[in-house]
Protein backbone atom coordinates (compact mmCIF):
# COMPACT_ATOMS: atom_id res chain seq x y z
CA UNK A 1 0.00 0.00 0.00
CA UNK A 2 1.54 3.27 -0.92
CA UNK A 3 2.08 5.68 1.80
CA UNK A 4 -0.29 9.05 2.34
CA UNK A 5 3.24 11.25 1.53
CA UNK A 6 3.01 8.91 -1.87
CA UNK A 7 -0.69 9.89 -2.69
CA UNK A 8 0.14 13.61 -2.12
CA UNK A 9 3.08 13.27 -5.08
CA UNK A 10 1.37 11.17 -6.91
CA UNK A 11 -1.61 13.46 -6.53
CA UNK A 12 0.18 16.39 -8.17
CA UNK A 13 -0.96 15.19 -11.97
CA UNK A 14 -4.26 17.42 -11.30
CA UNK A 15 -2.23 20.82 -11.01
CA UNK A 16 -0.18 20.38 -13.54
CA UNK A 17 -2.83 18.19 -16.20
CA UNK A 18 -6.33 19.92 -14.95
CA UNK A 19 -5.81 23.07 -12.83
CA UNK A 20 -2.61 24.86 -15.32
CA UNK A 21 -3.55 27.81 -16.91
CA UNK A 22 -3.91 31.67 -17.30
CA UNK A 23 -5.79 32.32 -13.87
CA UNK A 24 -8.28 34.98 -16.43
CA UNK A 25 -8.99 32.27 -18.74
CA UNK A 26 -12.60 31.31 -18.42
CA UNK A 27 -12.89 27.14 -18.00
CA UNK A 28 -16.39 25.79 -16.95
CA UNK A 29 -19.81 27.61 -17.98
CA UNK A 30 -22.56 26.26 -16.10
CA UNK A 31 -24.81 29.40 -15.56
CA UNK A 32 -22.09 31.96 -15.35
CA UNK A 33 -18.40 31.42 -16.31
CA UNK A 34 -15.97 29.80 -14.35
CA UNK A 35 -11.85 31.12 -14.99
CA UNK A 36 -9.05 29.22 -13.84
CA UNK A 37 -8.48 31.00 -10.87
CA UNK A 38 -11.70 30.59 -9.56
CA UNK A 39 -11.88 26.97 -10.53
CA UNK A 40 -8.55 26.02 -8.57
CA UNK A 41 -9.99 27.96 -5.31
CA UNK A 42 -12.84 26.47 -5.14
CA UNK A 43 -10.91 22.76 -5.52
CA UNK A 44 -8.59 23.63 -2.75
CA UNK A 45 -11.16 25.16 -0.31
CA UNK A 46 -13.72 21.85 -1.17
CA UNK A 47 -10.18 19.52 -0.79
CA UNK A 48 -10.22 20.98 3.48
CA UNK A 49 -13.87 20.60 3.54
CA UNK A 50 -13.00 16.62 2.61
CA UNK A 51 -10.22 16.69 4.69
CA UNK A 52 -12.40 17.78 7.61
CA UNK A 53 -14.65 15.12 6.92
CA UNK A 54 -11.63 12.44 7.96
CA UNK A 55 -10.62 11.30 4.28
CA UNK A 56 -6.72 11.47 4.01
CA UNK A 57 -4.21 10.67 1.50
CA UNK A 58 -4.97 7.33 -0.35
CA UNK A 59 -8.86 7.26 1.31
CA UNK A 60 -11.75 6.61 -1.15
CA UNK A 61 -14.30 8.49 -1.70
CA UNK A 62 -17.44 8.47 -4.14
CA UNK A 63 -18.66 11.56 -5.13
CA UNK A 64 -23.16 10.69 -6.36
CA UNK A 65 -23.68 13.85 -7.68
CA UNK A 66 -25.61 15.28 -10.27
CA UNK A 67 -23.84 17.44 -12.94
CA UNK A 68 -23.14 20.92 -11.66
CA UNK A 69 -20.42 22.98 -10.35
CA UNK A 70 -20.07 20.84 -7.12
CA UNK A 71 -19.70 17.66 -8.95
CA UNK A 72 -16.52 19.18 -10.85
CA UNK A 73 -15.05 20.77 -8.23
CA UNK A 74 -15.37 17.85 -5.58
CA UNK A 75 -14.01 15.12 -8.30
CA UNK A 76 -11.07 17.34 -8.71
CA UNK A 77 -10.43 17.91 -4.72
CA UNK A 78 -10.63 14.23 -4.02
CA UNK A 79 -8.06 13.84 -6.61
CA UNK A 80 -6.01 16.79 -5.08
CA UNK A 81 -6.00 15.28 -2.16
CA UNK A 82 -4.39 12.35 -2.90
CA UNK A 83 -7.57 10.20 -2.94
CA UNK A 84 -9.38 7.59 -4.84
CA UNK A 85 -12.51 8.66 -6.22
CA UNK A 86 -15.48 6.40 -7.04
CA UNK A 87 -17.78 8.17 -9.51
CA UNK A 88 -21.62 6.78 -9.26
CA UNK A 89 -24.54 7.98 -11.37
CA UNK A 90 -26.72 10.14 -9.48
CA UNK A 91 -29.55 8.29 -11.32
CA UNK A 92 -29.15 5.05 -9.64
CA UNK A 93 -32.09 3.60 -7.42
CA UNK A 94 -31.31 3.34 -3.88
CA UNK A 95 -30.87 -0.47 -3.84
CA UNK A 96 -28.42 0.42 -6.84
CA UNK A 97 -27.02 2.67 -4.77
CA UNK A 98 -26.64 0.58 -1.77
CA UNK A 99 -25.17 -2.27 -3.81
CA UNK A 100 -22.97 -0.05 -5.61
CA UNK A 101 -21.87 0.79 -1.76
CA UNK A 102 -21.38 -2.40 -1.04
CA UNK A 103 -19.44 -3.81 -3.78
CA UNK A 104 -16.79 -0.33 -3.86
CA UNK A 105 -16.32 0.43 0.02
CA UNK A 106 -15.67 4.07 0.05
CA UNK A 107 -15.18 5.60 3.58
CA UNK A 108 -16.53 8.83 2.36
CA UNK A 109 -19.62 9.51 0.05
CA UNK A 110 -20.23 12.93 -1.11
CA UNK A 111 -23.67 12.94 -2.36
CA UNK A 112 -26.64 15.41 -2.22
CA UNK A 113 -30.77 15.14 -1.78
CA UNK A 114 -31.56 18.15 -3.60
CA UNK A 115 -33.57 16.81 -6.73
CA UNK A 116 -32.07 16.79 -10.42
CA UNK A 117 -35.10 17.09 -13.14
CA UNK A 118 -33.88 14.88 -16.02
CA UNK A 119 -33.90 17.78 -18.54
CA UNK A 120 -32.10 20.21 -16.59
CA UNK A 121 -28.37 20.14 -17.93
CA UNK A 122 -26.56 21.01 -14.52
CA UNK A 123 -27.85 21.56 -11.17
CA UNK A 124 -27.67 23.62 -8.12
CA UNK A 125 -27.13 21.00 -5.11
CA UNK A 126 -25.67 21.53 -1.51
CA UNK A 127 -23.31 18.25 -0.99
CA UNK A 128 -23.41 15.98 1.77
CA UNK A 129 -20.78 14.90 3.17
CA UNK A 130 -21.23 10.83 5.03
CA UNK A 131 -18.07 8.85 6.67
CA UNK A 132 -19.00 5.26 6.04
CA UNK A 133 -17.40 3.26 8.82
CA UNK A 134 -17.11 -0.39 6.64
CA UNK A 135 -15.17 1.59 4.05
CA UNK A 136 -11.97 0.76 3.14
CA UNK A 137 -8.53 2.35 1.68
CA UNK A 138 -7.33 2.34 -1.54
CA UNK A 139 -5.50 -0.82 -2.02
CA UNK A 140 -3.10 -0.65 -5.58
CA UNK A 141 -2.20 3.09 -7.32
CA UNK A 142 -5.72 3.35 -9.17
CA UNK A 143 -7.14 6.51 -8.79
CA UNK A 144 -10.74 6.46 -10.64
CA UNK A 145 -13.32 3.51 -9.77
CA UNK A 146 -16.10 3.62 -12.16
CA UNK A 147 -18.80 0.78 -12.57
CA UNK A 148 -19.84 -0.39 -16.04
CA UNK A 149 -23.22 0.34 -17.43
CA UNK A 150 -24.33 -3.32 -16.60
CA UNK A 151 -26.90 -3.37 -19.59
CA UNK A 152 -26.08 -7.23 -20.41
CA UNK A 153 -25.05 -7.93 -17.07
CA UNK A 154 -23.51 -7.43 -13.73
CA UNK A 155 -21.33 -4.52 -13.17
CA UNK A 156 -17.86 -4.56 -13.11
CA UNK A 157 -15.32 -2.64 -11.53
CA UNK A 158 -13.07 -1.12 -13.46
CA UNK A 159 -10.12 1.15 -12.45
CA UNK A 160 -7.35 3.64 -13.59
CA UNK A 161 -4.22 5.19 -12.58
CA UNK A 162 -3.52 8.42 -13.18
CA UNK A 163 -0.62 7.94 -15.41
CA UNK A 164 -3.23 5.98 -17.75
CA UNK A 165 -5.55 9.29 -17.27
CA UNK A 166 -2.65 11.50 -18.58
CA UNK A 167 -1.70 9.23 -21.37
CA UNK A 168 -5.44 9.13 -22.31
CA UNK A 169 -5.60 13.27 -22.65
CA UNK A 170 -2.52 13.10 -24.35
CA UNK A 171 -3.88 11.39 -27.14
CA UNK A 172 -6.93 13.36 -27.29
CA UNK A 173 -5.40 16.33 -28.20
CA UNK A 174 -2.88 14.19 -30.49
CA UNK A 175 -6.07 14.00 -32.61
CA UNK A 176 -6.44 15.96 -35.33
CA UNK A 177 -9.73 18.17 -34.75
CA UNK A 178 -10.43 17.52 -31.38
CA UNK A 179 -11.21 20.67 -29.71
CA UNK A 180 -8.66 22.88 -27.57
CA UNK A 181 -7.68 26.22 -27.05
CA UNK A 182 -9.79 28.95 -28.00
CA UNK A 183 -13.10 26.49 -28.43
CA UNK A 184 -15.39 25.62 -26.43
CA UNK A 185 -17.24 21.82 -25.98
CA UNK A 186 -20.93 21.22 -25.11
CA UNK A 187 -21.08 18.53 -23.52
CA UNK A 188 -24.35 16.26 -23.45
CA UNK A 189 -22.60 12.77 -22.35
CA UNK A 190 -22.58 11.81 -18.37
CA UNK A 191 -20.03 13.51 -16.79
CA UNK A 192 -19.84 10.39 -14.58
CA UNK A 193 -19.30 7.68 -17.06
CA UNK A 194 -15.78 7.44 -19.15
CA UNK A 195 -17.04 9.74 -22.57
CA UNK A 196 -18.16 12.55 -20.68
CA UNK A 197 -15.77 12.54 -17.90
CA UNK A 198 -12.69 11.83 -19.43
CA UNK A 199 -13.31 13.19 -23.26
CA UNK A 200 -15.37 15.74 -22.17
CA UNK A 201 -14.55 17.70 -18.83
CA UNK A 202 -11.16 16.72 -18.59
CA UNK A 203 -9.96 17.30 -21.78
CA UNK A 204 -11.39 20.41 -21.68
CA UNK A 205 -9.33 21.24 -18.56
CA UNK A 206 -6.27 19.50 -19.83
CA UNK A 207 -6.51 21.35 -23.54
CA UNK A 208 -7.52 24.92 -22.61
CA UNK A 209 -11.13 24.46 -23.82
CA UNK A 210 -14.00 25.73 -22.42
CA UNK A 211 -16.49 23.02 -20.99
CA UNK A 212 -20.20 23.93 -21.33
CA UNK A 213 -23.09 22.12 -19.79
CA UNK A 214 -26.35 23.35 -21.77
CA UNK A 215 -29.36 24.81 -19.58
CA UNK A 216 -32.08 22.24 -20.88
CA UNK A 217 -30.89 18.92 -22.87
CA UNK A 218 -34.01 19.48 -24.76
CA UNK A 219 -33.31 19.87 -28.38
CA UNK A 220 -34.26 23.96 -28.44
CA UNK A 221 -32.00 23.80 -25.28
CA UNK A 222 -29.30 22.71 -27.07
CA UNK A 223 -29.64 24.43 -30.48
CA UNK A 224 -30.13 27.58 -27.94
CA UNK A 225 -26.46 26.85 -26.38
CA UNK A 226 -24.91 26.65 -29.96
CA UNK A 227 -27.21 29.29 -31.41
CA UNK A 228 -25.60 31.64 -28.81
CA UNK A 229 -21.86 30.50 -28.83
CA UNK A 230 -19.14 32.61 -29.57
CA UNK A 231 -16.16 30.67 -29.73
CA UNK A 232 -16.11 27.68 -32.57
CA UNK A 233 -18.29 24.66 -30.72
CA UNK A 234 -17.89 20.99 -30.88
CA UNK A 235 -20.94 19.18 -29.02
CA UNK A 236 -20.13 16.11 -27.55
CA UNK A 237 -23.12 13.53 -27.11
CA UNK A 238 -24.54 9.85 -27.49
CA UNK A 239 -26.19 8.05 -30.64
CA UNK A 240 -29.36 8.95 -28.72
CA UNK A 241 -28.66 12.73 -28.92
CA UNK A 242 -27.57 13.18 -32.59
CA UNK A 243 -30.79 11.49 -33.05
CA UNK A 244 -32.81 13.77 -31.20
CA UNK A 245 -30.62 16.57 -33.00
CA UNK A 246 -31.16 14.77 -36.60
CA UNK A 247 -35.04 14.85 -36.17
CA UNK A 248 -35.10 18.51 -36.37
CA UNK A 249 -36.25 19.09 -40.06
CA UNK A 250 -34.98 22.25 -40.19
CA UNK A 251 -32.39 23.62 -37.60
CA UNK A 252 -31.65 27.04 -37.07
CA UNK A 253 -28.18 29.04 -38.25
CA UNK A 254 -25.27 27.26 -36.10
CA UNK A 255 -22.61 29.49 -37.38
CA UNK A 256 -19.82 28.48 -34.72
CA UNK A 257 -21.01 25.01 -34.72
CA UNK A 258 -17.70 22.65 -35.93
CA UNK A 259 -18.55 19.17 -35.70
CA UNK A 260 -20.44 17.03 -33.32
CA UNK A 261 -18.67 13.98 -32.09
CA UNK A 262 -20.81 10.95 -30.87
CA UNK A 263 -19.73 7.68 -28.99
CA UNK A 264 -21.21 4.93 -26.10
CA UNK A 265 -23.01 2.98 -29.41
CA UNK A 266 -23.42 2.66 -33.09
CA UNK A 267 -24.80 5.76 -34.99
CA UNK A 268 -27.72 4.54 -37.81
CA UNK A 269 -26.43 5.21 -41.06
CA UNK A 270 -30.11 6.82 -41.43
CA UNK A 271 -29.53 8.81 -38.76
CA UNK A 272 -25.93 9.54 -39.48
CA UNK A 273 -26.87 10.58 -43.32
CA UNK A 274 -29.70 12.60 -42.30
CA UNK A 275 -27.82 14.53 -38.99
CA UNK A 276 -24.87 15.54 -42.22
CA UNK A 277 -27.30 16.90 -44.30
CA UNK A 278 -29.51 19.08 -42.05
CA UNK A 279 -26.45 20.65 -40.00
CA UNK A 280 -24.08 20.31 -42.71
CA UNK A 281 -20.91 19.86 -39.91
CA UNK A 282 -19.35 16.38 -39.61
CA UNK A 283 -20.35 13.61 -37.26
CA UNK A 284 -17.60 12.44 -35.99
CA UNK A 285 -17.42 8.92 -34.44
CA UNK A 286 -15.31 7.56 -31.44
CA UNK A 287 -15.16 4.16 -30.26
CA UNK A 288 -13.75 3.64 -26.99
CA UNK A 289 -14.73 1.75 -23.16
CA UNK A 290 -14.95 2.82 -19.79
CA UNK A 291 -11.66 0.12 -19.50
CA UNK A 292 -9.28 1.68 -22.11
CA UNK A 293 -10.98 5.42 -22.79
CA UNK A 294 -10.57 5.97 -26.40
CA UNK A 295 -9.54 3.29 -29.02
CA UNK A 296 -10.44 4.94 -32.38
CA UNK A 297 -11.67 8.40 -34.09
CA UNK A 298 -12.98 9.49 -37.40
CA UNK A 299 -13.26 12.82 -37.00
CA UNK A 300 -14.00 13.65 -40.24
CA UNK A 301 -17.02 11.65 -40.37
CA UNK A 302 -16.72 10.79 -43.34
CA UNK A 303 -16.31 6.67 -43.26
CA UNK A 304 -19.24 5.75 -41.79
CA UNK A 305 -19.61 3.21 -40.39
CA UNK A 306 -16.12 3.01 -39.77
CA UNK A 307 -14.85 4.21 -36.70
CA UNK A 308 -11.51 5.40 -37.65
CA UNK A 309 -8.45 4.75 -36.93
CA UNK A 310 -6.40 3.67 -33.85
CA UNK A 311 -5.88 7.19 -31.35
CA UNK A 312 -2.29 7.75 -30.69
CA UNK A 313 -0.55 5.41 -29.01
CA UNK A 314 -3.44 2.95 -29.11
CA UNK A 315 -2.87 -0.80 -30.42
CA UNK A 316 -5.68 -2.80 -31.70
CA UNK A 317 -6.15 -6.31 -33.61
CA UNK A 318 -8.29 -9.01 -34.68
CA UNK A 319 -8.28 -12.16 -33.19
CA UNK A 320 -10.94 -14.76 -34.31
CA UNK A 321 -13.02 -12.07 -35.22
CA UNK A 322 -12.72 -10.20 -32.23
CA UNK A 323 -11.74 -6.82 -31.98
CA UNK A 324 -8.97 -6.37 -29.29
CA UNK A 325 -6.92 -3.55 -27.57
CA UNK A 326 -3.12 -3.61 -26.12
CA UNK A 327 -3.18 -3.12 -22.31
CA UNK A 328 -0.67 -2.96 -19.87
CA UNK A 329 -2.54 -4.66 -16.77
CA UNK A 330 -5.98 -5.84 -16.20
CA UNK A 331 -8.69 -2.85 -15.98
CA UNK A 332 -10.69 -4.64 -13.44
CA UNK A 333 -10.04 -3.91 -9.52
CA UNK A 334 -10.97 -6.98 -8.47
CA UNK A 335 -9.03 -9.41 -10.53
CA UNK A 336 -7.49 -9.90 -13.36
CA UNK A 337 -10.90 -11.60 -15.20
CA UNK A 338 -8.91 -13.65 -17.56
CA UNK A 339 -11.99 -14.15 -19.64
CA UNK A 340 -11.87 -10.58 -20.66
CA UNK A 341 -7.96 -9.95 -20.12
CA UNK A 342 -4.76 -11.87 -21.11
CA UNK A 343 -1.19 -11.86 -21.91
CA UNK A 344 -2.06 -8.32 -22.67
CA UNK A 345 -4.73 -7.70 -24.52
CA UNK A 346 -8.11 -6.79 -23.73
CA UNK A 347 -11.05 -8.57 -25.44
CA UNK A 348 -13.55 -5.94 -26.48
CA UNK A 349 -16.47 -8.35 -26.94
CA UNK A 350 -16.99 -6.16 -29.87
CA UNK A 351 -16.59 -8.19 -33.83
CA UNK A 352 -14.79 -6.04 -35.69
CA UNK A 353 -12.87 -5.61 -38.83
CA UNK A 354 -9.76 -3.69 -39.71
CA UNK A 355 -9.04 -2.39 -43.23
CA UNK A 356 -5.21 -3.18 -44.37
CA UNK A 357 -4.74 0.17 -46.41
CA UNK A 358 -5.97 2.80 -43.84
CA UNK A 359 -5.72 1.38 -40.78
CA UNK A 360 -9.39 1.79 -40.33
CA UNK A 361 -11.48 0.03 -37.80
CA UNK A 362 -15.58 -1.09 -38.30
CA UNK A 363 -17.10 -2.66 -35.19
CA UNK A 364 -19.51 -5.24 -36.69
CA UNK A 365 -21.68 -5.71 -33.36
CA UNK A 366 -21.17 -7.68 -30.25
CA UNK A 367 -19.95 -11.30 -30.75
CA UNK A 368 -23.04 -12.45 -29.18
CA UNK A 369 -25.43 -10.86 -31.83
CA UNK A 370 -23.28 -13.35 -34.60
CA UNK A 371 -26.24 -16.67 -34.33
CA UNK A 372 -26.68 -19.51 -36.76
CA UNK A 373 -30.72 -19.92 -37.76
CA UNK A 374 -31.71 -23.00 -39.45
CA UNK A 375 -27.73 -22.74 -40.55
CA UNK A 376 -27.55 -19.48 -41.86
CA UNK A 377 -25.98 -16.77 -40.21
CA UNK A 378 -27.55 -13.79 -38.66
CA UNK A 379 -25.90 -10.23 -37.48
CA UNK A 380 -28.78 -9.30 -34.71
CA UNK A 381 -27.30 -6.26 -35.19
CA UNK A 382 -27.90 -5.52 -38.78
CA UNK A 383 -31.97 -6.86 -37.75
CA UNK A 384 -31.75 -3.82 -35.07
CA UNK A 385 -30.39 -1.34 -36.43
CA UNK A 386 -33.17 -1.86 -39.68
CA UNK A 387 -35.43 -1.74 -37.46
CA UNK A 388 -34.10 1.64 -34.88
CA UNK A 389 -33.57 3.11 -38.37
CA UNK A 390 -37.42 3.33 -39.68
CA UNK A 391 -39.43 6.12 -38.66
CA UNK A 392 -42.03 3.84 -37.38
CA UNK A 393 -39.63 2.66 -34.80
CA UNK A 394 -38.45 5.06 -31.64
CA UNK A 395 -36.48 1.94 -30.23
CA UNK A 396 -35.68 -1.43 -30.91
CA UNK A 397 -33.53 -4.33 -29.19
CA UNK A 398 -32.70 -7.58 -30.74
CA UNK A 399 -31.65 -10.65 -29.06
CA UNK A 400 -31.75 -14.72 -29.27
CA UNK A 401 -33.56 -16.87 -26.97
CA UNK A 402 -33.96 -20.20 -29.26
CA UNK A 403 -35.17 -17.88 -31.69
CA UNK A 404 -34.34 -14.26 -33.26
CA UNK A 405 -36.77 -11.94 -30.38
CA UNK A 406 -37.40 -8.39 -30.94
CA UNK A 407 -38.27 -5.77 -28.27
CA UNK A 408 -40.16 -2.74 -30.07
CA UNK A 409 -41.02 0.97 -29.23
CA UNK A 410 -43.10 1.89 -32.03
CA UNK A 411 -43.21 5.74 -32.65
CA UNK A 412 -46.08 7.64 -31.65
CA UNK A 413 -49.60 5.94 -34.51
CA UNK A 414 -47.52 3.41 -35.56
CA UNK A 415 -48.21 -0.52 -35.70
CA UNK A 416 -46.31 -3.71 -35.29
CA UNK A 417 -47.82 -4.46 -39.32
CA UNK A 418 -46.18 -1.29 -40.52
CA UNK A 419 -43.09 -2.27 -38.70
CA UNK A 420 -43.18 -6.00 -40.41
CA UNK A 421 -43.80 -5.20 -44.13
CA UNK A 422 -41.37 -2.85 -43.91
CA UNK A 423 -38.75 -5.48 -42.32
CA UNK A 424 -39.94 -8.52 -45.06
CA UNK A 425 -39.10 -6.05 -48.14
CA UNK A 426 -35.54 -5.34 -46.85
CA UNK A 427 -34.47 -8.26 -44.88
CA UNK A 428 -34.49 -11.85 -45.85
CA UNK A 429 -37.49 -14.02 -44.14
CA UNK A 430 -34.62 -16.30 -42.30
CA UNK A 431 -33.26 -12.85 -40.37
CA UNK A 432 -37.15 -12.15 -39.21
CA UNK A 433 -37.70 -12.31 -35.56
CA UNK A 434 -39.85 -15.27 -34.39
CA UNK A 435 -41.49 -13.19 -31.48
CA UNK A 436 -41.95 -9.35 -30.82
CA UNK A 437 -42.52 -7.77 -27.86
CA UNK A 438 -44.20 -4.24 -27.91
CA UNK A 439 -42.76 -2.10 -25.12
CA UNK A 440 -44.13 2.09 -24.15
CA UNK A 441 -40.60 2.94 -23.42
CA UNK A 442 -37.45 0.48 -22.13
CA UNK A 443 -35.88 -0.28 -19.01
CA UNK A 444 -32.98 1.39 -18.98
CA UNK A 445 -29.53 1.62 -17.22
CA UNK A 446 -28.57 4.39 -15.50
CA UNK A 447 -26.29 6.09 -18.30
CA UNK A 448 -29.70 5.79 -20.66
CA UNK A 449 -28.96 2.41 -22.53
CA UNK A 450 -31.48 0.37 -23.28
CA UNK A 451 -31.12 -3.31 -20.91
CA UNK A 452 -30.15 -6.22 -22.96
CA UNK A 453 -31.39 -9.08 -20.68
CA UNK A 454 -33.95 -10.88 -21.70
CA UNK A 455 -35.88 -11.96 -18.68
CA UNK A 456 -35.54 -7.83 -18.09
CA UNK A 457 -37.09 -6.98 -21.73
CA UNK A 458 -39.96 -9.95 -21.53
CA UNK A 459 -40.85 -9.19 -17.89
CA UNK A 460 -41.63 -5.31 -18.78
CA UNK A 461 -43.04 -6.21 -22.03
CA UNK A 462 -45.63 -8.40 -20.25
CA UNK A 463 -46.59 -5.78 -17.20
CA UNK A 464 -47.31 -3.27 -20.05
CA UNK A 465 -49.38 -5.98 -22.15
CA UNK A 466 -51.11 -7.27 -18.94
CA UNK A 467 -48.99 -10.52 -18.98
CA UNK A 468 -50.55 -10.95 -22.44
CA UNK A 469 -46.67 -12.21 -23.66
CA UNK A 470 -45.22 -12.16 -27.20
CA UNK A 471 -47.37 -10.44 -29.77
CA UNK A 472 -48.49 -12.50 -32.40
CA UNK A 473 -47.81 -11.72 -35.89
CA UNK A 474 -49.64 -9.13 -37.21
CA UNK A 475 -51.26 -8.11 -33.93
CA UNK A 476 -50.65 -5.27 -32.04
CA UNK A 477 -50.74 -4.91 -28.01
CA UNK A 478 -51.86 -2.25 -26.09
CA UNK A 479 -48.86 -1.68 -24.63
CA UNK A 480 -48.02 0.04 -28.10
CA UNK A 481 -50.32 2.53 -28.04
CA UNK A 482 -48.97 6.03 -28.00
CA UNK A 483 -47.89 7.46 -24.67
Amino acid sequence: MFTGNEWVARARWVDETLLAGEPSAGCLVLDRETDRRTLREAVAERQERLAGAGLRPGGTAAVQLPPSFEYVVQILAVWRLGARLIVLDHRLTAPETDRALALTRPQLLVSTRDPAPSMRGFHAVTPELTRRPDGEPAHGEQVLVQLSSGSTGPAKLIARTAGELVAELDRYTRVEGMPGAGEQLVILGSLSHTWGLVGGLLHALHSGARAVLPARTSVRGILDTVRTADLPTTVLGVPAQVALLASVAEPPPLPRLVRVMTAGGRTPETVARTFTERYGVPLAQIYGMTETGIITADMSGAHHPSVGTPAPGVRVRIADGELQVALDRSPYLAGALPERWADGWLRTHDAGEIDPASGRVTVLGRLDSQVSVRGLKVDLTEVEEFLTGLPSVTDAVVLYDEGIDAYVTPAPGAGLDEVRERLAAELAAFKHPRRWYLLPEFPRTATGKPRRDPEVLRTAAEAAAGASGPVTPGAVSGAAAPA
